[in-house]
């Protein structure tokens, strides 16, 4: 029993890592395992360069406040680390050090993901297995993406995030408040909506709608396709039962997506 315990926690443990963002910021899980620690690097996008409905003025403002994200991190990391050397980690400052951390951490990694799935000219197959997964948990691909806008049109200030449960197969778009609230535990983010004013306001002042209009026509589609399979992969590599009566009390893997007659 503790054994299957173990080997599932593990499971559990690999999605988490590898779909909540964590392992980008120039620093890969696998080739990183056994390496001493570094700081985290700003990335690259330059497959956002001339996105239409996205001026450059824009665009590089956000870049530099997501690499500001990212100084913010390692500022934090280096001082909590030095505080818990000193014996200080009972302190207030200890305290709101910690809790600011997950603030400036997922502003990081939601730019990451924001950023990787936005490109001109990459449409979602209809024969692909995300197509008829969001088909069959919202009825059509209509019906979901006004879902999406109706979320990302909340009074507020956060980010909109398709997730994916990756044992049951559903798909839900969630309303993340600022960066580190509301993310739903154990499932992996697919496509990320920053809805923050800096996101749109030089572009397109209050008029949101405009916005989310236009990140729709540059969405990476070949990005959150492959962010899908990645989770489907992961949740199917179950550990090999000890015996059949075992096999029986294993929970259930995510069922596999057939094609999507188009």
């Amino acid at each position: 029993m503790l054994r299957k315990l173990w080997s599932w926690s593990v499971v559990f443990l690999a999605l988490a890592l590898a779909f909540t963002g964590c392992g980008n910021s120039g620093q890969g899980v696998g080739s990183h395992a056994s390496a001493p620690v570094t700081a985290y690097q700003a990335m690259e996008f330059k497959q956002i360069t001339g996105l239409q409905g996205f001026s450059e003025v824009l665009l590089q403002n956000h870049l530099k406040l997501y690499q500001g994200y990212v100084k913010n991190t390692n500022l934090l990391l280096q001082q909590l680390g030095g505080l818990l050397k000193d014996g200080k980690a009972g302190s207030v400052e200890y305290a709101e050090l910690k809790r600011r951390l997950g603030f400036e951490f997922n502003g990081m990694k939601l730019h990451e993901l924001y950023f990787a799935n936005l490109a001109a000219g990459k449409s979602l197959n209809s024969r692909h297995p995300l197509a008829n997964a969001i088909i069959n948990n919202f009825g059509s691909t209509e019906m979901w993406q006004k879902d999406f806008i109706a979320t990302g049109a909340m009074r507020g200030t956060g980010w909109v995030v398709c997730y994916l449960d990756p044992h049951s197969g559903r798909l839900i778009n969630f309303w993340i408040n600022e960066h580190e609230v509301n993310h739903p535990a154990g499932c992996a983010p697919l496509l990320v909506m920053d809805v923050w004013e800096h996101a749109y306001m030089l572009d397109y002042q209050l008029d949101r709608a405009q916005y989310m209009q236009a990140f729709f026509n540059n969405i990476n589609w070949d990005e959150v396709a492959a962010r899908y399979d990645r989770t489907v992969a992961a949740a199917h590599a179950t550990p090999t039962p000890e015996s059949p009566e075992k096999a029986a009390n294993e929970p259930a893997a995510m069922p596999a997506e057939k094609p999507h007659a188009s």
